[in-house]
Formats: structure tokens, C-alpha cells, sequence
């Protein structure tokens, strides 16, 4: 007896000692608080009340909620729905169901499902998702100095990071004493529970078990077959008021009031709270646009102040005041712009453009376009830094998008009747022949080349439209006397007029075949049966994005660098589709294309942000505005939490990739066409300051709640964003040489200006070149005639041996807009990758962090199993002496026994 009490103590000894052990880090201990969760006897109370995110016994969590209604075909549909629940509730789920009778429409049924924590802790370990083991103990960031100025931008400090930091590491179910599990029902957030419940219903069957259909798999096809109506989670409570069981954390409340505001659009966003309710895609997303808008600012500060230098050098515009001079522009007879039609008209007649254009044709441009492809590649590099400091805070460092994202698609499992063995998982999977793949490319390239002629066929309308317009405005006015034909009013020229109208025609052909386009897209990439829900998406990307591009901006690529370039001169004038359509080529005025870029760039830009913000803001209001008002007015005993949810708005899985195909958009126009209208950063940073705003309104009123995505940046955007980057700095020095009128001035600065100081004076007249009227062929002549008349060119006058040839000027002019834009373009990629190399894609401390928590996952883990083994070996040698001591025991008994 004595040597059995040594070896129990012994054993309770060495077991105490590993729980110490365990307690001091290696070992953390369970705390089951058993089935009753605190803060739901409130809910028992109200037995009624049915606005809450728990099933009728207020102790399980609602994960994710199902809806249908019977219809013709009900028999089929019952049938599957009695399958796959069954299967459901083999795979662990628990459901609870909520008769029609019950629901407000007295027609739709609900399906609760409720995930307990074995279900979780298995797929937790399976999706290898990240969870605390030990509280950080790395020292907080010190403050930096006159932080304090930060202060009113910055919400509360639960808001912006709820949650204290730990390192982690992915859950392994046999390992649930090395996380810190305070309570199993609280341990895994709601955004995790969805992902991991919607992750089951994916690939649940709906198949008998004697009938293995593996095409009947996952909750997509059930969706679409119809025998399911929506699947969901639940929203925490109410957008307009927090919930009344005070277990729940009111998450969404706490968005709406700091967050989805206009009036907190000074605010700083409250990030790591989207990501812990809306899941890390949707949470990156919202990063990436608040640093774009963030950066934005300094890109307009930078374009107002070259606005300003432009206003106030207005009255040293000698250029200009020689125009409007009556002595100067008014005594210049220019030849007509258009055969027969159109007359001669006075050069001062363009005064007021040319005072329009100088406000952003000097020599803050040229500055500007260098500062814009600097600007450019400091967003993307400090964006890359923002990206690593969120993938560590998030746990995304280790994270593999291909356990989420290379997911085989149902629609390529259905499509796809062929089967091979994969070599990797020796398991035999769906495949798309070789013959079938390549066919349903060159249908789908053929499709993108048609559409893409088409909006190049528009644009070619639109040009024609142009023409033909200016010719009619000069038809009506054609009466008038010479010196106010070419004035529509008192302010607007025909130039102005033509290409005011001829913007918002091609801002209308745009949104046309925009809207066609989307749904050809969408229908050629299902035609191509992408394998998994990344390479969809990619494929989506870049089809929408090659069409989007030319459909934006092929009018502003035309007016940059096709109109006025390929004129002629008078008697061999150049036309749009030959001579007989009488279409002449247009020319720029005199003060360039400029000023018509700048209105091109500013309808079409302007325009799309307004049409975007009204389809996302206006009509989503009124359209819910009648199920925001139900909610409002009925009592919460009878409107339940999931049928108010399910009168929301479904997020579908395009939700984000509008929303960042529309940024990436307008990413162009004020990077690719920047240096003709410097206000465009200032346009894009209100429209962003709105949009984030609208954006955050919509997820947290309009939208049902979004499974939780995890993503670790923004995808195939990024590889966009360079390449629009790198075109941007050949745009912009293009359009400065040849758009702008710049260089012509500054040679004629330099190089041509008579006496010894360097003026501006006799640029007007030394930039006109004169054409002897009399030897016009008859079908360019005017109606009414005066000689001589001028052009805008660079070429020998009549008479002259080498008459209606380019000058040497000319030449000269070419060879400096080429040395500009070699000198441009090396200058400002030479200080893109210095500055690309100079600033790390990842921080220093980031990765100091990122060492440190491996580091320390690898040692507790490591004492985690030697104390583990210890307690084996403890017990084998208790259980091996225990034994030893009961066979003495027995043997002792047999003695007395036989004595």
C-alpha cells in the first residue's frame, strides 16, 4: 500500500509540474465554460424577439442562413434539399429551420446552420487558418513627434484596433493546448465561422450514397438549378442601432457611425475592424483605395499649384496678347478650315482660347508630366510597404492563395466530361482537351478583336461627326462678315463647340458599349471554362480591362497624337477616307490641341465619375429605400435578423472587381493624360473622398453580409497599375513635345527670336506660314477670298525655290521634341528604379516581426512536443510501476491465500 500511494503521488507530481510548465508558455489550458454562453439569458428573457443571430435556444450562433420557396417543380427540389441537408448534418452542421408561416412574405423558408467546435477545429486545421498562441511581445512603434496634429483625423482607439497583437500560427487540431483558447464558442470570429461553413456547402453533395453524381456537388449548383433562393450570413445587428445582447459586439453599428458616414470622410478607416468583419479581400481593397486617395493628395496639391503659376502668369502670355492684338491677330487672314463651307477667317478671333489653353499649356507642364511619373512610382513602392506591414498584421505572410483560390470551378467539373489522373494527388479529375481549349481561345481572342474594331470604328464616327459638324457651323455663319465668323455667341468658337458636342456623343458611345461589353465578356470567359475561381477572375481582369482601355481613352489618344499631325497644307490638303469624302483632316488651333484634350479629358472623366457615383449611390438607395423603411417600422419580435438580411442586396462575386476596375480606370486618365489638365488629380481626390464613403455605405446598408475572402494583395490589378505606370511617362512626354505647344516656343526663345534679347514677340507671325490664295484648286476654294492668307505651319513661302516645303525651323522643332522626349523619358525612369531600389518592398521592422514570430513558433512548438513527451513517458512509467506494484500485490494475496 505504501509503495502504490509513493507511485500516485509520483504520477500527480510529474503531472503537475507539465501543467506549470504549460501554464509558464509552452502549454496553454483549455477553459470549457460549457454550452450556456454568458449574455444569453437576455435573450431567453425576450422569447419573442426574433432580430438576433442565434438559434431559438440563444446558445448556438447562426453561421450561415439558407432560403427557398416552393414552386412547379417543387417534388425535384425538395428531393435535393432533403439530400444535401442530410449530408450537411454527416459532415457535423447543425440546421434549424424557420417554417413560411413564420417569415413576413408567409412564402420563403429559412435554413439555419449552425457549425459546433469540432466541425470548426477540423477545418480550421484543414484551411490552415492562423490563430494566437502567445501574446507579442515585441515593443510597440515609439510615437512619432507631433503626432499629436494627427489626432482629430483618427477614430477611437477600440475602433481602429479591437483586438491585441499575438503571434500565431495555422490551428492544428491535435495541438489545441498550444493555442490560447479561453472559450472554444468565442475562439474562432464570426467572418472565420462563414468561411469555414460556406467552405463545407461548396462541397457538400446533394447525391444519394447509392448514386454517387459527382456533378452534384456544392451549394453554386443548387443556387442556380433554383432549389435554393439565397445563402447567406448574418449581419451582427442593425446598421442604425447597436444589438441587445451584449455578447454581441455590434460590429456593423460601430462601421455605419465611424465608417460609412460622409461626415467622417476626414477620418482615418477603421481597417483592421473591416477585415475582422468583412474578411481580409474586402479589407485590402479598402486599404489600397484609402493609400491611393491618401496619395492623391499630394498629386493635386502639386497640379493646383501649376494651375495657379498658370493664372498668374496670364498677363505675361505675349503669345496671347499678340492674338487678341487687333494691330497683330486682327490684321492675319488664316485660310479656311474646311473646303467650300468654311471661310476665311482672323486670327484674333482664337483669343479666347488662347488664353483657355495657356492656363495649362506653359511651363509648369513640363514640370508637372516629371512630377506625375515620379508621383507614380513612389504609390506603387510605398503601396507595396503599406501591402507587407497589412500582410504581417493580418497573418497573410505565409499565407498560399492556392488553398483558397486554385479551387476547381463546378462550372469547369460539369462542363468538363473528360477525366485523367493528376500525378500530384494521383486522383482522377475533370479536364479540358487540348482541341476544344485551343478553339474556345481563338472564338474568344476573335470576339475581343471584333469588339475592339468596333469602338475604333465608333471613334472613327465620332471623328467624321467632328468634321462634318464644323463644316455645318460654318455653313449657317458663312454670311457673316470676316472678323466675327468664326464667334458662336460671344465666347464659344466652332472649335470649342465641335468638340464640346463630339466629347459627349463619345462619353454616350462609350457607356453603350461599355454595358454590352461587360455581358460579351462575361459570356466568352464561361465559354473558356477557366479551372479554378483565380484564373477566372485574371482571365475577366484583363478581358474587361483591354476593352475598358481603348473604350476610355482611344478619343484622348486621337486628339494627343492624330489630330492636327497629318493636315497637308493649302492645295494638297489631307483627308479622313480620300477626296471623295471631302472630310479634310482637322486642324489644332492655333495655340495647339491642347485646350481639346483638356475638354476631351474632362467630359469623358468627369462624366464617368458622375455616372458612377449615381448607379452606386442613388439607385441603391431607392431601391431600398422601401426595405430600409420596413425595417425601421417593424417590431423586432416579428422581423427576424435573417429575413432582413435577406432582403438586402446579394454581393455577387464581380462586387469588388467593378470597383477596382473603375479606380484602375480613372488611374489612366490621370496618369496617361495628365500633363494637358493638371486639375485631374484634384478631381479624382474629391470623387475618391466620396468614394470610399459610398462604397462603405453600400457594404454596411445595402449589401447582405460578404463570405469572408482571405487575399493578400489586390491580384492582377497591381501588374495593370505597372504597366499603365510605365505607359504613362511615354504618354506624357508625347503629348508635352507634340500636343503642347511648348517646344516650338522655347526654340523660337532660344533660337529664332530677332535681336539680342529673348523675348516672345514675333512668335505668332514666325510660327504662320503664307500660301498664295490665287493657286487654291477650285475644290478647296471658299466662297469669299482675300489675299494672302496663312496656315499653320513651318514652310517656304511662294515664290520662294523650295515654295511649300518644310523649313530648316521645322526640322529643328522635330529634332528638339525628340531630344525631349529621349531626355524626358531616361530622366524620369532613371529616377523610378533609383527610387524603386532605394525604398524596400517590405520594411525593415516588418520583417524583423515576421523572423521573430517564426522563430518563436519553431521553439514553442519544439517545447510544446518535449513536454509533451515527457508526459507520455511519465504516464507509460506510472502505468508500468502501477502495474509492477498490483502484480506484488497479487502475488502476496495468492501466497496468504494458498498459506
Amino acid at each position: 500500500v505504501d509503495y502504490i500511494a509513493f507511485v500516485v503521488l509520483l504520477c500527480t507530481d510529474v503531472i503537475s509540474s507539465v501543467s506549470f510548465a504549460g501554464n509558464n508558455g509552452s502549454i496553454n489550458s483549455i477553459s470549457d465554460r460549457g454550452t450556456q454562453l454568458p449574455g444569453h439569458r437576455e435573450i431567453d428573457k425576450f422569447g419573442q424577439n426574433r432580430d438576433s443571430v442565434y438559434f431559438k435556444d440563444g446558445v448556438r450562433h447562426i453561421d450561415f442562413v439558407l432560403s427557398y420557396v416552393d414552386d412547379k417543380d417543387g417534388d425535384k427540389k425538395a428531393e435535393r434539399r432533403r439530400e444535401f441537408e442530410a449530408n450537411l448534418e454527416k459532415a457535423g452542421l447543425e440546421l434549424e429551420a424557420e417554417d413560411k408561416s413564420e417569415s413576413d412574405d408567409r412564402k420563403t423558408y429559412y435554413l439555419k446552420i449552425h457549425a459546433p467546435w469540432e466541425v470548426l477545429a477540423t477545418y480550421a486545421d484543414v484551411l490552415k487558418i492562423k490563430v494566437p498562441f502567445k501574446a507579442s511581445d515585441i515593443p510597440k512603434a515609439r510615437e512619432v513627434p507631433l503626432e499629436w496634429l494627427t489626432q482629430p483625423f483618427r477614430l477611437p482607439h477600440n475602433v481602429m484596433r479591437p483586438e491585441p497583437d499575438y503571434f500565431t500560427a495555422p490551428f492544428d487540431k491535435s495541438k489545441v493546448e498550444f493555442f490560447l483558447i479561453d472559450d472554444k464558442d468565442t475562439f474562432f470570429p464570426p467572418s472565420t465561422r462563414n468561411r469555414i461553413v460556406y467552405y463545407i456547402l461548396t462541397r457538400c453533395p446533394y447525391y444519394k450514397e447509392d448514386r454517387k453524381e459527382k456533378d452534384k456537388t456544392g451549394i453554386k449548383r443548387l443556387l442556380n438549378n433554383g432549389t435554393y433562393t439565397s445563402a447567406y450570413p448574418l449581419h451582427d445587428c442593425k446598421y442604425w442601432k447597436k444589438a441587445q445582447d451584449m455578447q454581441c459586439e455590434s460590429e456593423r453599428y460601430h462601421l455605419y457611425k465611424n465608417w460609412a458616414r460622409f461626415l467622417c470622410f476626414y477620418k482615418k478607416q477603421p481597417l483592421n475592424l473591416i477585415k475582422k468583419y468583412y474578411g481580409e479581400k474586402i479589407g485590402i481593397y479598402f486599404a489600397w483605395l484609402g493609400f491611393y486617395t491618401e496619395m492623391l493628395f499630394f498629386a493635386a496639391v502639386m497640379g493646383v499649384i501649376c494651375f495657379v503659376y498658370g493664372v498668374l502668369s496670364y498677363e505675361d502670355n505675349i503669345t496671347s496678347k499678340e492674338i487678341c492684338d487687333p494691330e497683330i491677330g486682327g490684321m492675319i487672314v488664316m485660310c479656311p478650315l474646311c473646303d467650300k463651307k468654311c471661310s476665311y477667317w482672323k486670327l484674333n478671333s482664337t483669343c479666347l482660347s488662347s488664353w483657355q489653353s495657356h492656363l495649362f499649356d506653359n511651363e509648369g507642364t513640363v514640370f508637372f508630366a516629371m512630377f506625375m511619373g515620379i508621383w507614380v512610382t513612389l504609390f506603387l513602392e510605398f503601396w507595396k510597404r503599406r501591402q507587407a506591414r497589412l500582410e504581417y498584421e493580418w497573418d497573410l505572410v505565409d499565407f498560399e492563395e492556392e488553398q483558397q483560390q486554385l479551387q476547381i470551378r463546378p462550372e469547369y467539373e460539369l462542363k468538363c466530361s473528360g477525366r485523367r489522373l493528376n500525378r500530384i494527388t494521383q486522383e482522377t479529375e475533370p479536364y479540358l482537351p487540348f482541341p476544344s481549349k485551343c478553339a474556345r481561345f481563338c472564338l474568344s481572342g476573335a470576339t475581343v478583336l471584333f469588339w475592339t474594331c468596333l469602338i475604333v470604328a465608333c471613334i472613327m464616327g465620332v471623328i467624321a461627326y467632328r468634321l462634318a459638324v464644323y463644316a455645318a457651323f460654318a455653313s449657317v455663319m458663312k454670311d457673316s462678315p470676316t472678323s466675327k465668323i468664326q464667334l458662336v455667341g460671344s465666347l464659344i468658337t466652332p472649335q470649342l463647340a465641335t468638340s464640346v458636342t463630339a466629347s459627349c456623343i463619345n462619353f454616350v458611345i462609350i457607356l453603350i458599349l461599355n454595358f454590352l461589353y461587360e455581358h460579351v465578356a462575361i459570356w466568352i470567359t464561361d465559354m473558356e471554362i477557366p479551372k479554378t475561381h483565380l484564373e477566372y477572375e485574371n482571365k475577366l481582369t484583363m478581358k474587361m480591362f483591354m476593352f475598358q482601355f481603348v473604350n476610355y481613352y482611344s478619343s484622348s489618344f486621337y486628339v494627343a497624337f492624330f489630330k492636327g499631325k497629318f493636315v497637308g497644307y493649302p492645295g494638297n490638303y489631307s483627308y479622313m477616307f480620300g477626296k471623295w469624302s471631302k472630310l479634310r483632316n482637322e486642324e489644332c488651333a492655333p495655340g495647339g490641341c491642347l485646350i481639346e484634350l483638356t475638354t476631351q479629358l474632362l467630359i469623358v472623366m468627369a462624366g464617368k465619375q458622375m455616372v458612377g457615383n449615381i448607379q452606386e449611390a442613388l439607385l441603391p438607395l431607392f431601391r431600398n429605400w422601401w426595405g430600409s423603411r420596413k425595417g425601421r417600422s417593424h417590431p423586432e419580435s416579428t422581423y427576424s435578423r435573417w429575413e432582413q438580411d435577406h432582403n438586402l442586396q446579394n454581393f455577387s462575386q464581380f462586387g469588388l472587381f467593378y470597383e477596382y476596375l473603375e479606380m484602375v480606370i480613372q488611374f489612366g486618365f490621370i496618369t496617361l493624360f495628365v500633363a494637358s489638365f493638371p486639375l485631374a488629380p484634384l478631381l479624382a481626390l474629391f470623387n475618391n473622398i466620396l468614394e470610399v464613403r459610398v462604397d462603405a455605405w453600400k457594404f454596411t446598408t445595402q449589401f447582405r453580409r460578404p463570405v469572408a475572402a482571405k487575399a493578400r494583395n489586390i491580384g492582377a490589378w497591381k501588374e495593370i497599375l505597372n504597366v499603365v505606370a510605365i505607359l504613362s511617362v511615354v504618354t506624357n512626354a508625347f503629348i508635352v513635345a507634340f500636343t503642347s505647344d511648348m517646344i516650338p516656343r522655347l526654340v523660337y526663345l532660344y533660337a529664332y527670336h530677332p535681336g539680342s534679347e529673348a523675348t516672345m514677340r514675333g512668335y505668332i507671325t514666325n510660327s504662320l506660314s503664307f500660301y498664295n490664295i490665287s493657286q487654291i484648286p477650285e475644290d478647296n476654294l471658299p466662297e469669299h477670298g482675300e489675299n494672302p492668307s496663312c496656315y499653320r505651319d513651318y514652310r517656304y513661302p511662294p515664290g520662294h525655290e523650295k515654295q511649300y516645303t518644310h523649313t530648316m525651323q521645322f526640322w529643328h522643332i522635330l529634332a528638339a521634341k525628340l531630344a525631349f522626349i529621349i531626355i524626358m523619358e531616361h530622366v524620369v525612369f532613371v529616377v523610378k528604379f533609383f527610387v524603386a531600389w532605394l525604398i524596400p518592398d517590405v520594411p525593415v521592422e516588418v520583417k524583423a516581426h515576421i523572423k521573430r514570430e517564426r522563430f518563436l513558433v519553431q521553439e514553442y512548438l519544439h517545447n510544446y512536443e518535449v513536454e509533451k513527451l515527457k508526459m507520455q513517458l511519465s504516464q507509460s512509467f506510472c502505468l508500468s510501476t502501477e502495474t509492477v506494484a498490483l502484480s506484488k500485490l497479487l502475488g502476496i494475496q495468492l501466497m496468504n491465500n494458498h498459506l
